[in-house]
């Protein structure tokens, strides 16, 4: 009986101090706004209407390492400038992790400090060791896979892809598949890594494919610096970094690069008559994703919050997905009907179930790498885009 009662003399009580015009019971009275600044949700500022108009007085969002042809980023800045009339600034477009990273830090809080980073995972768990990311939880937080985000919302991957091949077969005949026939005499200063895999993520993963097609594992990439090493010896390695500019001009007339940012040459490139065929090397298959992150300082927080609620929302999702790469809530659009499904039926099919390394492996796959690289193949080839991601779940 005694609960009953408690609970009786709550609810007189609550009754009396109504009549005396208190409020000390009842539901509490709704938080006073945060700054958008110290926001780590939308709902922190009101709510998404609140954000919106709070970043539409700030008018800008300054990012880096941005290229429009990498995973449709140039849909998603020019969608994001139209649907929110927020102007968006990318610096060093061609820049890595490590160049993002460095900004961030050295910056400060100056008013050209990025707002916001997309960076390999492992970068993003660096930087939020340095305390320089803000914890921000978007709308979708809780429907982004738990190994795919940080638990305190300082991070989050946002899309990801295969390695792949991709082929000039106007110049290159026939086209490689495989790592195997990469190393056919055919080949011979043709076949080119994205950048140095000391410092970018995509020839590190080239490399960690590599080591796969040739008896490697996540916990051995040796085999794949082997194999890039005698790819070196015998000259068929391109000391050129490819891009959609080497690509265009067939300086790097076949290019290692992940599948989405491939694949967006084949279209980029089709009206000026180049015929650029990828494929995704059944003996070394390797997926990863990229980190999404608001800078601490970010000189525009509003813009750099909602940034990150557009990446995540379903339009953006789907333009990454039109952009060939796979969007971190594929498995949830496809389930609640928002996905783009024209989109999705148009990524190369992969066989098998794909594995990924775990946070440790590839800890000490970056370290055997960085050691044994400048030895593999001597000569620092000029900084690519990335560093290694997390794992991906699609």
């Amino acid at each position: 009986m005694t609960t009953p009662r408690v609970r009786a003399e709550t609810a007189f009580g609550c009754l009396a101090l109504a009549a005396l015009g208190l409020s000390a019971c009842g539901p509490t009275p709704p938080a006073k706004p945060e700054k958008p600044s110290v926001a780590t949700s939308a709902a922190d500022v009101g709510g998404m209407a609140a954000l919106i108009s709070a970043a539409r007085k700030e008018g800008g969002l300054n990012t880096i390492a941005l290229p429009r042809d990498w995973a449709d980023y140039g849909g998603l800045i020019d969608g994001f400038e139209k649907k929110y009339g927020i102007k968006v600034t990318v610096s060093n477009p061609n820049g890595h992790s490590e160049d993002e990273v460095s900004a961030v830090a050295r910056s400060g809080s100056r008013p050209d400090a990025p707002d916001v980073v997309d960076v390999g995972d492992t970068f993003a768990r660096a930087a939020s060791e340095q305390k320089l990311l803000a914890p921000y939880k978007v709308t979708e937080y809780d429907a982004i896979p738990s190994s795919q985000k940080d638990p305190r919302a300082r991070w989050y991957n946002n899309y990801g892809g295969y390695i792949s091949i991709g082929c000039d077969a106007r110049r290159v005949r026939p086209c490689p598949q495989t790592f195997a026939e990469l190393l056919s005499p055919e080949y011979r200063g043709k076949v080119a890594l994205e950048g140095n895999p000391t410092r970018s993520g995509t020839a590190f993963a080239s490399v960690y494919a590599a080591a796969l097609a040739n008896n490697g594992s996540f916990d051995n990439i040796q085999p794949g610096l082997d194999f890039f090493a005698k790819l070196n010896r015998i000259g068929n390695l391109n000391p050129v970094p490819s891009t959609s500019a080497t690509v265009d001009n067939g300086r790097t007339p076949i290019a290692i690069n992940w599948d989405y940012v491939n694949l967006g040459y084949t279209d980029q490139l089709r009206g000026k008559g180049v015929d650029w065929q990828v494929s995704i090397p059944f003996d070394g298959s390797f997926a990863q994703y990229y980190a999404q992150a608001v800078n601490k300082n970010a000189p525009h927080p509003a813009a750099a919050r909602l940034w990150e609620e557009y990446l995540f929302s379903p339009e953006g999702q789907n333009l990454r997905l039109r952009g060939y790469a796979r969007p971190v809530l594929m498995a949830a659009m496809a389930k609640n009907g928002t996905l783009d499904k024209a989109a999705a039926a148009k990524l190369p099919t992969v066989e098998g179930t794909p594995e990924f390394p775990t946070d440790a492996q590839l800890e000490k796959a970056r370290k055997a790498v960085d050691q044994s690289w400048p030895k593999a193949v001597p000569g620092e080839s000029p900084p690519g885009r990335e560093v290694p991601t997390g794992r991906p779940e699609f």
